[in-house]
């Protein structure tokens, strides 16, 4: 499944509950119906004073064709697309969005864990926007992350889905690989992974422990923006 995921922030001006309003009853409701999607979901912000970005959008699509059809090229973070919901949708994007300052990501969703049967609505989610450690290729980065530390990762305590998602073209792709970590309550992923407010974390013992440990190996922390909210399923591949 491929998915674009959009990381959101309020047109200047706005405050965060106007937008999270917009965003919910008027954009939702055309994005949702865009064609070719085959689910929509949405991640708003646990603590939005401290969160990076103001939600995050996910549109799921079955092929590439669908996606850039819709919602055109990979590299830019604007589209145009020329009908249909699609164009709806971008045309009321300008009205709560600050599209200069909202990085997006196109790539395959590979899930390496899951105890959900696919039903995360509810569930609190961990996304980490994964940037490659300085001297390391986009192919040793993946190698590592998927070789090496999601066989620990997705040990980690308390999670009970875990997916990878990996960039369709690495060379325009903003980040190098999403992470996505999900937990039954919001003190599961801080027992394992901390609070909201750092793009790091420190674990006492156990798998998060471990995993901690390995990022080093592969990540540039610093550019790592992370994001905890709690999802919300929009439209469902079966509607």
């Amino acid at each position: 499944m491929y998915k674009h995921i959009a990381l959101l922030v309020r047109k200047s001006g706005m405050t965060h509950d106007q937008f999270v309003d917009h965003w919910q009853n008027t954009h939702t409701p055309i994005a949702k119906e865009i064609e070719g999607v085959t689910r929509y979901q949405q991640v708003l912000p646990n603590d939005p004073e401290i969160a990076e970005f103001d939600g995050i959008a996910e549109l799921y699509f079955e092929d590439l064709d669908a996606l850039y059809a819709a919602l055109g090229s990979e590299g830019s973070r604007d589209y145009d697309p020329a009908k249909g919901k699609a164009k709806e949708a971008r045309e009321d994007v300008d009205n709560f969005l600050a599209i200069d300052e909202r990085p997006r990501f196109i790539g395959e969703e590979i899930v390496q864990k899951d105890e959900t049967d696919g039903d995360t609505a509810g569930l609190y989610k961990h996304s980490a926007f994964l940037v490659r450690k300085d001297g390391m290729t986009h192919e040793e980065f993946i190698d590592h992350w998927q070789n090496t530390h999601t066989p620990i990762a997705k040990e980690i305590e308390g999670v009970v889905r875990y997916t990878t998602v990996l960039p369709t073209d690495p060379d325009n792709a903003e980040f190098d690989g999403v992470s996505e970590l999900y937990f039954e309550s919001l003190e599961d992923l801080h027992a394992a992974l901390g609070g909201e407010g750092s793009r790091d974390y420190d674990p006492a013992g156990g798998k998060a422990k471990e995993a901690r440990e390995d990022v080093d190996n592969f990540l540039a922390i610093d550019e790592r923006p992370r994001f905890i909210g709690r999802e919300r399923v929009q439209k469902q591949a079966d509607e």
